[in-house]
């Protein structure tokens, strides 16, 4: 049998199509709207506002910082205006070759951590602590926290100095009730590690209410069904917030804690008004130095090249900060 045979017996039999029957035609697509750049352009326009107060007010004196962290400004030039010498790499040189630089930064790093670890565990327990209290001891809560994150950082000082002085502090009395023993005119600041101890204090002072409230907010998005589950499952205390509530509340986590260690980074005002302005070489941080640097010492572009420096450093909690916040963004 030859292939045209097999192709007519295997294809059916085409039926005639009745009398009176018309095709149906397709309805015409409608037409593709056109591009236009409009759409696309508003965004821009609308942030362009916006960008360009950032660009005026944080980009031009951060510019004019990297130059002043070039030039070799004297009161001779800041005084008469006259254009002040181009000194290159010099100041950079000098800082990344200097060991009490490297001390500094040290310092910096690890009043940093110790902050930021005083105050992600003390928010997270009263977070925790929050949301499993009545309705209106959260709500007296929460009015304490906004209180104490409003207070000014020269009255947190004020009272910590108060608290810690050498003749009439509470904390030296309070000690001295102990038996064995005698913090009587005990001056917590003659030792650096003491005296970090008590401007950590004034630092997670005024950064738990923050981070304890943002931690709330997050851990009311953890579904209720999801942990009613897990406890019929038998899972229960630190297991059932490790495997269930922490996950969910992990991206705030990470954002509260990056945001903390770009704060405590750059703390100033707790150190200047600790010390009373004249703080010591081991109370320097890369904030105290840089103001230092500048304004004491009058050595302007010197402290401009440390403030440039630690804005670089800076930028690697800024990155995490960023990325944290477009995966919540992502992830709504």
């Amino acid at each position: 049998m030859t292939t045209v045979e097999t192709a007519e017996l295997s294809d059916p039999p085409r039926l005639p199509r009745p009398s009176g029957t018309r095709r149906r035609r397709r309805a015409p697509r409608p037409p593709r709207p056109r591009r236009t750049a409009g759409p696309r352009v508003l965004p821009y326009l609308l942030i362009a506002p916006t960008v360009l107060a950032l660009a005026v007010v944080l980009g031009y004196p951060l510019v004019d910082l990297v130059l002043l962290s070039f030039q070799d400004v004297t009161r001779r030039e800041l005084f008469s205006g006259a254009a002040p010498p181009w000194a290159g790499l010099a100041h950079y040189r000098s800082i990344l070759s200097d060991g009490f630089f490297w001390s500094v930064v040290g310092r910096t790093a690890l009043f940093t951590v110790a902050c930021v670890a005083a105050t992600m565990v003390p928010a997270l327990l009263v977070a925790l602590l929050m949301r499993r209290v009545a309705p209106w001891v959260r709500t007296v809560m929460s009015g304490v926290l906004v209180a104490v994150w409003a207070m000014p950082i020269m009255v947190a000082a004020s009272i910590f100095r108060w608290l810690s002085d050498a003749d009439y502090g509470v904390v030296n009395w309070l000690l001295s009730l102990l038996p064995g023993l005698d913090f009587t005119k005990h001056n917590w600041f003659e030792n650096p590690w003491q005296g970090f101890a008590v401007i950590t204090g004034v630092v997670v002072w005024g950064a738990v209410p923050f981070a304890a409230l943002s931690l709330l907010a997050a851990l009311s998005q953890v579904p209720a069904e999801l942990e009613e589950a897990a406890r019929v499952d038998g899972a229960r205390g630190f297991q059932l917030f490790r495997h269930v509530t922490f996950p969910v509340i992990k991206p705030s986590v990470v954002l509260v804690t990056s945001l903390c260690a770009i704060w405590d980074f750059g703390v100033f005002n707790q150190i200047w008004l600790m010390r009373g302005g004249q703080p010591e070489k081991e109370y320097y941080l890369l904030g105290v130095y840089s103001f230092i640097e500048s304004f004491a010492v009058n050595r302007y572009s010197a402290g401009a090249a440390i403030a440039v420096l630690t804005v670089l450093m800076l930028l690697g909690g800024a990155v995490v900060y960023v990325r944290q916040i477009i995966h919540l963004g992502d992830a709504e």
